[in-house]
């Protein structure tokens, strides 16, 4: 354990890292969810099914499986910042170029390039938060840099309507294909992978975290030496992986949807009508998401900020098919958002408390990619249920029952994680947000 230091550990931290990574996945996020507004306005310019279009949404998730692990030992082994940067440039291109496909199979192709390119960027960001931020800041860490998710569909939903409203979808997808390469100049000029790398803190205070972070590591259990079967070795990889596939087929499912049930409610209303209502949501989202983050933090209860929301996920979006009413539903859809939202920081810190770094890049990577196959399984599913039977009640009801099945693997499948395992690093009382 480290003695605290007279100095403050540095809160610019907070201002430089956090907000620039997060303006940079919230631009990732906008050219991965717009297609969810963007589908009920293609006026069968690609003849799409809604099987075809929880397609078109799930097929991203096949691309983004394939660069989750090699970026995440990039990430770790190389550099955070310099793989984050290849990505983005990658992402923006292939997301503008989507906007020229003139076939249903070229849109299939275009979504699963733009999952192959953003797929890497997750693991990568994670691995540079746990250089940066102690554990017992994981949490608020992860739950402020993941507020880009709600956040960005907060201004995508809007923006994207009011977009349509003025011209082609096509040129929707063009334009917010754009942001990402003008971010990545500020990206290089401003993250550093490590305090040490940093231009903007002093040596002092670079020494304070690199000492907080390695006491960290040293109160973890060994676990190898890194390996992908290093990974998979891990009870606890296979339990989270498990979990996250179970709630990102819940939370895409609903994600994707979404514009979809709101513009049923206003019974057709404009693009920007749409836009406005489907980021209520989000925003309820947003607040949820990060107070039980730090709620998460100031008690160490993981698995609770976890298992919880998500039991009233799955009671808010049964009520959401028996109610009737534009109020109440929609109240049920804000509900249902935020409780989807509200496990991502608790989650994603587990990682980190369970393995030593060595392993946790390639168990973060393996978590991600394989996780995230529920987001091609959720947009299908309720795509092709509606088609089948006319009512997305049932595709809905299905993405419940996935819920719960995660549920139950937290409540079973996840050791706690005690204060002294989660908690070596002594830190003062000015640690930042």
């Amino acid at each position: 354990m480290t003695d605290a230091l007279p100095h403050p550990v540095p809160a610019k931290r907070w201002a430089y890292v956090i907000p620039v990574a997060a303006i940079m996945y919230m631009l990732a996020y906008l050219d991965r969810n717009n297609v969810s507004v963007i589908l009920p306005y293609m006026h069968g310019d690609l003849a799409l099914s809604n099987a075809d279009k929880g397609l078109v949404g799930g097929v991203f998730f096949i691309g983004y499986v394939f660069l989750q692990i090699p970026a995440a030992i990039l990430a770790q082994r190389w550099s955070a910042r310099k793989t984050v940067l290849i990505l983005m440039l990658a992402w923006g291109l292939a997301a503008s170029l989507s906007g020229l496909v003139q076939t249903k199979s070229e849109f299939y192709v275009a979504r699963f390039v733009l999952g192959l390119f953003e797929g890497g960027v997750w693991p990568a960001v994670l691995i540079l938060l746990a250089s940066w931020f102690p554990l017992r800041e994981r949490a608020r860490a992860n739950a402020l840099w993941m507020a880009c998710l709600p956040l960005s569909s907060v201004l995508m939903a809007p923006l994207s309507g009011w977009m349509l409203d003025h011209a082609s979808w096509r040129w929707v997808l063009v334009f917010q294909g754009l942001p990402p390469l003008l971010w990545a100049v500020v990206w290089w000029f401003t993250v550093a992978d490590r305090p040490a790398r940093a231009r903007w803190i002093s040596r002092a205070e670079a020494g304070h975290l690199e000492r907080a972070l390695a006491a960290d590591e040293a109160a973890k259990p060994t676990s190898g030496s890194g390996s992908y079967l290093d990974a998979v070795r891990q009870r606890p990889v296979l339990v989270l992986i498990g979990v996250y596939f179970f709630w990102i087929t819940g939370f895409y499912g609903f994600n994707l949807w979404l514009p979809s049930v709101i513009k049923e409610l206003t019974h057709d209303g404009s693009a920007t009508e749409v836009g406005l209502l489907t980021a209520l949501p989000f925003t309820v989202a947003l607040i949820v998401m990060i107070a039980n983050a730090v709620w998460s933090d100031r008690t160490g209860r993981r698995r609770q900020a976890v298992a919880v929301p998500l039991v009233v996920g799955i009671a808010a979006l049964l009520l959401g098919q028996a109610v009737d009413g534009a109020l109440p539903r929609m109240l049920l859809l804000c509900l249902t958002a935020a409780a989807l939202y509200a496990p991502y920081g608790p989650f994603w810190a587990i990682p980190g408390e369970l393995l030593r770094f060595e392993v946790v890049a390639v168990a973060m990577g393996l978590i991600n990619a394989l996780g995230n196959l529920g987001g091609f399984a959720g947009p299908y599913l309720v795509g092709w249920l509606t088609d089948a039977t006319g009512s997305s009640v049932t595709g809905f009801a299905v993405l419940s029952a996935f819920l719960a099945v995660a549920v139950v693997l937290v409540a079973l499948g996840l050791r706690p994680v005690t204060r002294k395992e989660r908690r070596p690093a002594v830190l003062t009382a000015e640690e930042g947000a």
